[in-house]
């Protein structure tokens, strides 16, 4: 069975980049009335003046019309395309302290935030900080890099364009369903390794009972449930920072390599250049993405800027059994993801476990599923 017809009629299907151009039922334009909405919900949100982790749905009241359109936008991510695109926050009006709080506050509504690196923030500015991206510990996203196609650590990682760049930046997304249906035509003997498990090194965001690297297949499928991972950087990371990691061999760097260029190519990659007030969201088990490098302008108040979420949703896919090491709780609608990094607060946790109960999802107090320990046992058989 194809991974194609495995998904499901009303699941996420392979996409190609001329299916994407052709068809733009992915997008939503934001009407007047929910800008209506968020506008209200922000200012009552100034005046209780509450941490954002304290943040409950009441605390930023959205109506009913711009609670479904959020709704509607995480449902598209679990739907045909794997992802999203929503048009027209009125980013240009809002202050960038207006756009954080109206960003979280819509959060609320779609799902659970996970933490995104080892300070472990909940959430996170894109732009460029002068960070370096291809070195021990490097993170994409504050730089100005042009990235490896990658998964976020999460159901669904969203993005809110603040600023643009003075050039490039430019958003490319593959579907990672039609990534390995080609696989599948053109090398099946290569889908046979990338379907067993690669070491990805953690780049420091593990939690400290965790060894810095943990093993996940680039394709799994357990049924009807498939999902995909591909991150080069942290595979070569993880060869690079700890000689004990077994060594790729020949088949798996060919594969990495026939992955690379599939992923690049104009048959399967669609890229969108995000505009001020854009949100994307992308599903991140059946879509890859990445950035091209990007000039920035000089004067600070007119760099490029993101606002990013990750998100566990209320409506998540099952994960297949191999997943569980990276994303530790498998189950449909469960609170998963993040990198778990080393500052994880009480307020957070509280914060997560109200959210959960909010929204109806599952959730279990987080403990690794491989510990340090077991993962050098199991090297040193």
């Amino acid at each position: 069975m194809s991974s194609q017809q495995a998904t499901g009629q009303g699941g996420p299907q392979a996409w190609i980049a001329d299916d994407v151009r052709k068809d733009v039922s992915w997008v939503l334009r934001v009407g007047q009335r929910h800008i209506d909405s968020l506008n209200q919900a922000l200012r009552h949100a100034k005046t209780h003046g509450k941490p954002l982790l304290e943040w409950r749905q009441q605390d930023f009241p959205l109506d009913a019309e711009t609670q479904a359109i959020l709704r509607q936008a995480i449902a598209m991510t679990q739907g045909r395309w794997g992802m999203c695109l929503m048009k027209g926050f009125p980013v240009d009006v809002w202050t960038e302290e207006d756009v954080r709080m109206a960003y979280w506050g819509m959060g609320l509504y779609m799902g659970v935030g996970r933490p995104q690196n080892r300070a472990s923030d909940f959430t996170t500015d894109v732009r460029d900080a002068g960070g370096s991206y291809k070195v021990k510990g490097g993170r994409g996203y504050n730089t100005n890099a042009q990235l490896d196609f990658h998964i976020d650590s999460t159901d669904v990682v969203a993005l809110l364009c603040r600023r643009t760049a003075k050039s490039g930046g430019g958003s490319k997304v593959v579907s990672s369903i039609a990534l390995h249906d080609e696989v599948q035509r053109l090398r099946p003997d290569l889908l046979e390794v990338m379907v067993r498990p690669f070491f990805h090194s953690y780049q420091g965001a593990q939690d400290p009972s965790q060894p810095p690297y943990y093993r996940c297949p680039v394709f799994a499928q357990d049924g009807d449930c498939f999902a995909a991972r591909m991150n080069r950087k942290n595979i070569v990371a993880a060869q690079r920072d700890f000689p004990e990691v077994p060594r790729l061999t020949d088949a798996q760097s060919d594969a990495i390599e026939l992955l690379e260029q599939l992923m690049a190519s104009e048959k399967l990659c669609y890229t969108m250049e995000l505009e001020r007030g854009d949100m994307q969201l992308l599903n991140s088990y059946v879509t890859l993405h990445s950035r091209t490098s990007f000039e920035d302008y000089d004067d600070p108040d007119q760099k490029r800027h993101l606002l990013r979420l990750w998100l566990a949703v209320p409506i998540s896919q099952r994960l297949p059994q191999a997943w569980e090491e990276y994303f530790v709780d498998g189950r449909p609608g469960a609170v998963r993801g993040g990198m778990r990094g080393t500052e994880v607060s009480e307020a957070f946790l509280a914060y997560e476990r109200q959210q959960a109960d909010a929204l109806g999802m599952l959730y279990a107090t987080w403990a690794p599923k491989v510990r340090k320990e077991d993962m050098a046992a199991s090297l040193a058989v």
